[in-house]
């Protein structure tokens, strides 16, 4: 059976999926409309994203769609590892300004569930890794915006060294927790 656990913010689901394997190779339900609906998560899904990253230490990231067209996103990894990184950017929330992350990779199976009002991102942990992701709002390169993936004030525990991160340049300068316009 599938496991689903929320995590610190209990908004942002870790979801592993069981896999039935013998001789030829394996079997999963990677997805259940109507398992995350128990959950609390009811909503359709209308596009999915595939990234390759080839190096350890490439960081994407902190993403997200400005209303009205925020993203809730179902995260997996088919090749290497990543850690995974859900900030919370909902002003009102008990939650605002914290952040939480799982590592996801091929062998654990595992998927995060980032909901709307979120900035997400991660850092690869392999040389190099694929990341799957549905999401429940087709891509809006006007509603597109960013969270610093260093700001102090959220404080992320990074497991590559800031010396040993890539990232694209608009990556880098994206505005901090405290300059971000509210949603």
């Amino acid at each position: 059976m599938t496991e689903i656990r929320r995590l610190a913010i209990p908004d942002v689901l870790l979801i592993t999926p069981r896999r039935f394997g013998d001789e030829r190779g394996f079997f999963s339900e990677t997805y259940s409309r109507k398992l995350l609906a128990e959950h609390g998560f009811d909503k359709e899904f209308v596009q999915d994203n595939h990234a390759l990253t080839e190096h350890r230490g490439v960081l994407r990231g902190l993403h997200f769609q400005r209303p009205p067209f925020g993203q809730d996103k179902l995260v997996r990894v088919t090749r290497g590892a990543v850690f995974d990184v859900a900030v919370d950017i909902r002003r009102g929330s008990p939650t605002f300004g914290q952040w939480v992350g799982a590592e996801l990779s091929a062998e654990s199976w595992s998927q995060l569930l980032v909901p709307t009002g979120f900035a997400h991102g991660y850092v690869t942990l392999t040389e190099s890794a694929e990341v799957l992701y549905k999401v429940t709002t087709y891509y809006a390169p006007q509603a597109e915006d960013g969270l610093l993936w260093s700001d102090p004030a959220v404080g992320i525990d990074w497991p590559i060294p800031p010396g040993e991160v890539s990232l694209k340049a608009r990556d880098g300068e994206w505005p901090t927790l405290a300059e971000l316009e509210p949603l």
